[in-house]
């Protein structure tokens, strides 16, 4: 994908252009310098963002199927209260990286992230109104179904996020950790909701492809940032490999595959439920969404978060 291909020279911000989270993860390169506030004004808030109702295309509808209590209503809900958590810790931690950067356009940079972020979680919850949740109770309701989840993979999460942001490096190893362990993991995860939600609820996959379009972004920038520090300081790379790895171990400790689980069984059984309105629609090419079972799509979103990983790893010098 080159600049000639978007009349603004940034494809990459396109909704019908962008590639997918893999593909961009994979293929596209971009810098700080390249993704500063002119850019973001002009790509994203004119451009991306253009004509969006509560963080989706105004053509993307809710069915009525949604709007009724059950077993999808409550994966809607469960995911996107869980996404609202974590967007929103992402773009507080993110004043850590504003505050700590080198230069002008890394800064610049990470205060649109900040945005982008407060966006999301913005987007996830106004979603939830439209499936009915009444503005006051909203709170609650992402308590109800997330609040447990964030408590027990969220917080420590966070907490060693904030650790490395305020320890040896603090830039680059906060960048490692959003990069790699944050972005890198959780994308590929919302690639696949916007996959599964695209015939169930148009509106709620148009969110998960506006989040997608800017993590693209996030993710290749960062990657960009931590190369250029290893460029300069070799040194650095035992101190981020280490960074990386007690990351990962944390990861392996918490209970994010019962939060999935639980999630995709909810939708497996209310999908079934509205199987004629569902048909033949394939949630990737050669897969009925209907044949595709909870430990498929969760294993196809591991796969996919690895692959990201492993791609961003090797761009940076830290393949190994």
């Amino acid at each position: 994908m080159t600049t000639k291909d978007h009349p603004t020279g940034a494809p990459e911000t396109d909704w019908d252009l962008a590639p997918d989270v893999l593909a961009g993860a994979r293929d596209l390169r971009l810098s700080p310098e390249q993704c500063d506030l002119d850019y973001w004004i002009a790509n994203v808030a004119q451009g991306t963002l253009r004509g969006l109702v509560n963080g989706h295309r105004p053509d993307a509808v809710t069915p009525e199927h949604m709007l009724k209590p059950g077993p999808l209503r409550d994966a809607l809900l469960s995911e996107f209260s869980f996404r609202s958590i974590a967007e929103d810790k992402a773009a507080r931690a993110i004043t850590s990286l504003v505050q700590t950067a080198p230069d002008v356009k890394s800064m610049e940079f990470y205060a649109t992230q900040l945005i982008d972020e407060a966006r999301h979680a913005q987007a996830f919850r106004a979603h939830m109104l439209e499936v009915g949740v009444p503005a006051a109770e909203l709170d609650d309701v992402i308590e109800e179904y997330a609040g447990e989840h964030e408590r027990n993979v969220l917080n420590p999460l966070e907490e060693f996020g904030l650790e490395v942001m305020n320890g040896p490096h603090a830039f680059v190893s906060g960048v490692a950790v959003l990069t790699i362990l944050v972005e890198g993991i959780l994308a590929p995860t919302g690639e696949l909701s916007e996959h599964k939600w695209k015939i169930v609820d148009p509106a709620a996959a148009s969110v998960e492809r506006g989040a997608g379009i800017d993590e693209i972004r996030h993710l290749t920038v960062g990657s960009e940032i931590v190369k250029r520090h290893l460029e300069r300081d070799p040194s650095l790379k035992e101190h981020l490999a280490d960074v990386v790895r007690r990351g990962n171990e944390l990861w392996g400790t918490l209970p994010v595959f019962a939060v999935l689980q639980r999630r995709e069984e909810l939708f497996q059984e209310g999908i079934q439920q509205i199987a004629g309105f569902i048909g033949d629609h394939e949630i990737w090419p050669g897969r009925r969404l209907l044949d595709s079972t909870p430990d498929e799509r969760i294993g196809t979103a591991l796969e996919w978060s690895a692959r990201t990983q492993t791609s961003r790893l090797a761009y940076m010098g830290m393949g190994e």
